[in-house]
């Protein structure tokens, strides 16, 4: 019996006590943060009106004041049982990272301590910079570098079984002052987009003084068991399966999506929660998704920023709760062939602080000039930038899902659904009507209820759909930081608004009539972004040769894809709106670009080790077997007492020759696989990254190609790694 077999034996769920009546949320949400109800019992007034002016893009506060908070902060982590704390920050590796340091400081002429903290390193930390990315912003050997407090987030508590330690959220910047994280161009291009819209909004009259982005990220992710995941080297160390044979039961009969939730898991989705909450993560939906044991969370919408820091909380606390539950939480973009991969869904959003959500149509879109206004700002943003949107989607995990009819293809277009696009057209053409009031759904039986149809339907199959009062981008991977993303739509958005804005002003010198004189600007913009809008299916093969007439890019190569961070219009952008430099935008394309090459080098070195040293001596074994039983028939069919069907000898040849083909060409292509291998390290950096796309990859796809026909035919307790009938299906 094979070990496989062991495993399927052992697997049971963790037994946990039933709790009779749960604590309601509202009882312990954002217990452990230090938010700003915490923050104002326990400090002065005049502090607190200093932190939030400040906090409002006002003066930085005084130093008695930092010292008066951090002073306010010790105590009340200690009070949860904070011994340490640490400046929480986003390097660009795509993880978070952290420092501790103790509280204590040594009483002098005593051999005790006491806690303390004050308010210089709340406000400024300094980590070793040297071992995080920097795509060249300073060598190796420099390295220092500083995170400083962001109070537009609140500080948290984190817990593990033996300690407690306060989080304080951090922007990392080098020793001159450069950005080495994703924080810092968020809060910039927030800063961006606020004072584009707050100008433009003035020509309409209005009395805003801020707006800001808001976001609510989709997180989907696969739960497996842990003892299968540690019987594959490649689960372990790259999060996906290299190789692996499809079930013979999939997705097809489409049974997971929104079914019943199995107790192990909905225990699992309970323990997620009641971290998340405590934590303020306002975690609203859960649900099965597409693929076998594929799950998704998804949260309110917040300020970006701080969607942005609960989104990466939030996949701490699921990978480090699946542990408590004997399981792995995968967040791999495709740790499975043949199912559905898993994304991170950006609903994005703009708010003021009057409470508007400026995405609203309302119920008549058609007369609301702000609405339709900040509409084609958005459209027009994509259109002009789209291959920056494919950029921040762009990775080695996410290559493998975009355009594999689960996730968008690698062509950027919006949708914005059926009334929307007659509105759009009607100011295209100038000939505004009254748009269709939305329809009432009528069920047909009195008993239920009848509701208003949305403004728009969902668009599943677009990478970027307004989806009623807000876009959706649907291409960001599964483990991907959100921050990238919502910096780039901001910025590319601010930037429309600015242009938008000033040929308003530039034709109301000629017009007195607003109205009309926005309505004329709308037009031309419409024009001019036609090409990018698409209201059809993405997945089919004619809109691949449809979005080639219309001059969309369609890059699949992620070498290619990153390249929009460095071509000028970028650089322009991006430094004119003081969101990120030359310099800064040059390191990201280094570091992401080095982070693809050694994310599938990794890979390749995983899948030449786990064919070698697993599959291949099961398969010489099996194929002793096979010859053995071969030679016996051949002496066999020469004994003229034994009756032998037509074709026998010949049938079990042929399975001695496939298999014999597929144990050849398995090394034969892992021969070449090597070379090629050796032939990339002495190319350039992008030379490598667009060669290991290009030639790397398909090469690793005929070795799987073999070893899952291997898997198909050899005997099942010979089969060394676990199958994906076992990583999906066993609960």
């Amino acid at each position: 019996m094979s070990s496989r077999n062991d495993i399927t034996q052992k697997i049971e769920p963790v037994a946990f006590k039933k709790i009779e009546t749960p604590a309601p949320v509202s009882s312990y949400y954002g217990v452990n943060t230090f938010s700003e109800s915490a923050m104002r019992e326990m400090i002065s007034k005049e502090t607190f009106k200093a932190f939030k002016k400040w906090q409002e893009g006002g003066a930085v506060i005084s130093a008695a004041h930092a010292d008066e908070i951090a002073d306010a902060m010790k105590a009340w982590a200690l009070t949860r049982g904070a011994t340490a704390y640490s400046h929480w920050f986003h390097p660009l590796t795509g993880l978070t990272a952290e420092k501790h340091d103790s509280f204590i400081n040594i009483v002098p002429d005593t051999q005790g301590v006491i806690e303390k903290f004050t308010g210089s390193k709340l406000i400024l930390g300094e980590p070793d910079a040297s071992s995080f990315p920097s795509g060249g912003i300073r060598a190796t050997f420099e390295a220092r570098g500083y995170t400083a407090w962001d109070p537009s987030s609140p500080a948290f508590i984190t817990e593990v079984a033996l300690g407690k330690t306060l989080c304080i959220p951090s922007i990392f910047i080098s020793y001159t002052g450069v950005a080495l994280d994703k924080k810092l161009p968020l809060l910039r291009s927030e800063a961006a987009v606020n004072k584009s819209a707050v100008e433009l909004l003035k020509l309409f009259g209005s009395g805003v003084k801020q707006v800001y982005s808001t976001c609510g990220p989709e997180q989907e992710f696969f739960l497996i068991d842990e003892a299968w995941c540690k019987k594959r080297a490649d689960l372990m160390l790259t999060g996906r399966t290299l190789v692996g044979a499809p079930s013979p039961k999939g997705q097809q009969l489409d049974d997971q999506y929104f079914g019943s939730i199995k107790e192990r898991v909905l225990n699992y989705m309970y323990d997620v929660c009641n971290e998340a909450f405590k934590l303020g993560i306002p975690v609203s939906t859960r649900h099965n998704e597409t693929a076998p044991h594929q799950y998704e969370f998804a949260p309110i919408f917040e300020r970006s920023n701080l969607a942005a820091d609960h989104n990466l909380l939030l996949m701490d606390v699921m990978k480090k709760a699946a542990l408590r539950h004997n399981m792995m939480c995968l967040l791999h973009e495709k740790p499975f062939a043949g199912v559905n991969g898993s994304g991170k869904h950006v609903n994005w959003s703009l708010s003021d602080d009057l409470g508007n959500n400026l995405l609203n149509p309302g119920d008549t879109p058609e007369e609301n000039l702000i609405f339709l206004t900040i509409l084609v700002c958005v459209v027009h943003a994509i259109m002009r930038h789209g291959d920056l949107l494919r950029a921040a989607a762009a990775g080695a995990g996410n290559e493998h899902r975009l355009g594999a009819n689960e996730a968008p293809p690698a062509i950027m277009s919006v949708f914005l659904g059926e009334q929307l696009t007659k509105i759009v057209n009607m100011i295209e053409s100038g000939k505004i009507e009254k748009a269709k009031k939305q329809d009432f759904v009528d069920l047909g039986v009195k008993l239920l209820p009848k509701f208003i149809r949305d403004t728009t339907d969902r668009n599943r199959t677009s990478p970027f759909a307004f989806t009623g009062t807000k876009f959706e981008f649907r291409a960001l991977g599964s483990s991907m930081n959100v921050s990238t993303t919502v910096t780039i739509i901001n910025t590319i958005v601010a930037d429309s608004m600015d242009i938008i804005r000033k040929r308003i002003k530039s034709e109301l010198k000629n017009s007195k009539n607003f109205g009309s004189t926005v309505l004329k600007v709308l037009s031309a913009f419409i024009k001019e972004s036609k090409p990018v809008l698409f209201e059809g299916n993405n997945y089919c093969d004619d809109w691949v040769s449809e979005a080639k007439k219309r001059g969309l890019p369609n890059t699949a190569s992620t070498a290619e894809a990153l390249r929009a961070f460095t071509v000028p219009k970028t650089i322009e952008v991006f430094e004119r709106h003081k969101v990120l430099s030359k310099v800064e935008l040059t390191a990201r394309y280094n570091i992401w670009l080095d982070l693809y090459e050694k994310t599938v080098d990794i890979e390749v070195r995983t899948l030449s080790e786990m064919v070698n040293t697993q599959i291949l001596p099961s398969a010489y074994s099996y194929q002793s077997d096979i010859a053995a039983g071969l030679e016996l028939l051949r002496d066999l069919s020469d004994d003229m007492t034994i009756k032998m069907a037509e074709g026998a000898l010949e049938d079990r040849q042929e399975v001695f020759e496939n298999l014999t083909a597929d144990i050849f060409y398995i090394r034969k292509n892992l021969k070449e696989l090597d070379a090629l291998l050796g032939k990339a390290n002495a190319l350039d950096q992008q030379e490598k990254a667009s060669f290991f796309y290009s030639d790397i990859r398909p090469q690793m796809a005929h070795i799987r190609r073999h070893v899952d026909a291997l898997e198909y035919t050899m005997p099942d307790e010979l089969w060394p790694l676990p199958k994906y009938r076992e990583l999906l299906f066993i609960s």
